[in-house]
């Protein structure tokens, strides 16, 4: 930087010299020898998008947390692990469970003597409807029969009476009262008959269908009690056999054989959640048994180039000691969640499938250039020496001693080169960082709404023909001419102080001087008050430059 030149403060005693040359390149167009050039060439220009990740298998065996509303771990296997199948993997801690199984068990104990009880009753009801059935109601029907019985023989008695009596008293041997006694003694038997012949229809026809009712509703709520009792049981005898089953998965065991994981933790968590004394919840994820012949990198790609992937672009994955060639797999359609812990960066998951290769390992580090574009033989030029203005892209060349500005069109670009379509040709010095060391590229920089950065497309942003793409993150806001706050370029006595100031003090002392040029300070003190000002400094830039 000019800075660095212009540090000599022989340049400052002897501008003429030293100062003012310099001045005079970043002003002009004459070219400064030193500034460094690059030979515009054709060749071959590689595209990529550049992304570290990790390995991973694409087909993991799954060792999750079965335990209900889940569980403290007690003791884990170390991840890396080589086991067989059935060998214990994580214990977890069972006292609330062992506590659960003890109560189950007391309440199952109860619901079987409820339930036996249920079951008594039930069988007390039935016996009951067959009693009646065959037991009490017969026997109220054959008393009522035997008494109906009885009444008709005694009808039968007492008429035969009756009539007897009734040829008797046409004999004159019976009177009028004995007659009465006889009829009397008739009706009173037919009487009887009609009751007893009616306490056999309601025998028939009532008292048996209300008892037959009666005992069956008693059989109908001694089937529900039961049914009810029975549910709890079963209920009692799930919660048991629920609370043992849980008892095993306290104990984890390996389902296949292979190398055991940890799964990864979150991005913005520094360890898994697997470790002693974690708690762990129900179908968590605690351990899985990779395929290592199924790998894959996963790698987060910028929304600002996910746009350009497609399934199938090749990619060059570097490994520890090992590259790899693989394919892009699958690229996700929705972003990772962002937060502060990536930087608020939107990226999307895009997988490369890796073929199969002894020696991988999930969760080893890779860095994956995935191959977006590949030219060849196309005019470059390093992106240092482009500059993005109101215009469109410049660059300088230096030809015939001169530095002359050029217009160019870009193509395609990498994080180094890109293309040039126009503006440049074959054999071309294009300058190399020109907002450093020419003036003219920092004025075209600092125009009203340009970027002031050397332009630097992102990789994988693709300009259309014969268009400029500006970037509106780095736009210089305009300000008006009112604003206090505008600043005010600087004069050349003081970039010049400001780059010899060590201190900060707004003076040049003589000890802030290389000691070669200490023995200038007097001649550029002429006030003699021991210190270097800016007013100073700029007297005696004027009179070199008129010189």
């Amino acid at each position: 930087m000019w800075i660095k030149i212009a540090v000599g403060i022989t340049a400052i005693a002897a501008i003429a010299a030293g100062a003012v040359p310099f001045l005079q390149q970043r002003d002009g167009n004459v070219v400064d020898k030193s500034l460094m050039t690059y030979q515009v060439s054709r060749g071959d220009l590689s595209v990529t998008v550049t992304e570290n990740g990790m390995l991973e298998s694409s087909n993991n065996e799954e060792i999750k947390c079965m335990v209900k509303g889940g569980s403290t771990v007690l003791w884990v296997i170390e991840t890396g692990t080589i086991v067989e199948t059935g060998e214990e993997l994580v214990r977890m801690d069972t006292s609330l469970i062992e506590d659960n199984i003890t109560q189950q068990q007391i309440t199952y104990e109860r619901a079987v003597a409820n339930e036996i009880i249920a079951q008594s009753e039930v069988d007390v009801a039935k016996t009951n409807i067959e009693e009646y059935l065959n037991g009490t109601y017969l026997e109220e029907r054959n008393t009522i029969e035997k008494s109906i019985f009885d009444s008709e023989e005694m009808v039968k008695k007492r008429q035969l009476a009756f009539e007897s009596s009734l040829r008797l008293a046409s004999k004159g041997m019976f009177g009028s009262l004995q007659m009465e006694s006889e009829q009397y003694a008739v009706d009173s038997a037919r009487k009887d008959l009609e009751l007893q012949k009616s306490k056999l229809e309601t025998l028939d026809r009532y008292k048996k269908k209300k008892t037959l009712q009666q005992l069956q509703s008693a059989l109908n709520a001694a089937q529900a009690r039961l049914a009810a009792e029975e549910a709890s049981l079963k209920l009692a005898k799930d919660r048991l056999d629920r609370d043992k089953e849980q008892l095993k998965n306290c104990i984890i065991t390996a389902p296949a054989e292979g190398m055991v994981i940890f799964p990864s933790a979150a991005e913005w968590k520094e360890t898994p959640d697997i470790e002693e004394g974690a708690r762990v919840r129900e179908q968590q994820t605690l351990l899985m048994i990779p395929d290592t012949s199924k790998m894959q990198v996963k790698v987060g790609v910028h929304e600002s180039k996910v746009g350009r992937l497609r399934i199938g672009m090749t990619a060059k994955v570097a490994l520890q000691d090992l590259e790899l060639t693989g394919k892009v797999n699958e690229i996700a359609e929705v972003t990772r969640p962002a937060g502060w812990w990536t930087g608020n960066m939107v990226k999307y998951d895009t997988m490369i499938r890796l073929d199969p290769q002894p020696g991988l390992k999930p969760g080893m580090s890779a860095v994956v250039d995935i191959v977006l574009a590949n030219y060849t033989d196309v005019l470059k030029v390093p992106v240092a020496a482009i500059v993005e203005s109101t215009d469109g892209y410049l660059c300088w060349i230096r030809k015939n001693g001169q530095i002359e500005k050029r217009k160019v069109t870009l193509g395609d670009t990498n994080d180094e080169y890109t293309v040039v379509e126009s503006g440049l040709s074959e054999g071309d010095d294009v300058v190399l960082n020109p907002l450093s060391h020419l003036k003219q590229a920092e004025q075209e920089a600092l125009k009203p709404g340009n970027s002031s950065r050397v332009s630097s497309q992102s990789v994988g942003d693709t300009p259309a023909k014969g268009t400029n793409k500006k970037s509106d993150s780095t736009a210089t806001p305009k300000k008006s001419a009112d604003d206090p706050q505008k600043e005010k370029p600087q004069t050349d006595s003081q970039k010049l102080m400001k780059a010899a100031d060590k201190n900060g003090d707004g003076f040049l002392q003589k000890s802030e001087l290389p000691s070669r040029d200490q023995a200038n300070f007097s001649k550029i003190d002429t006030n003699k008050d021991n210190k270097i000002s800016v007013s100073e400094l700029s007297d005696v830039l004027e009179s070199a430059k008129g010189k």
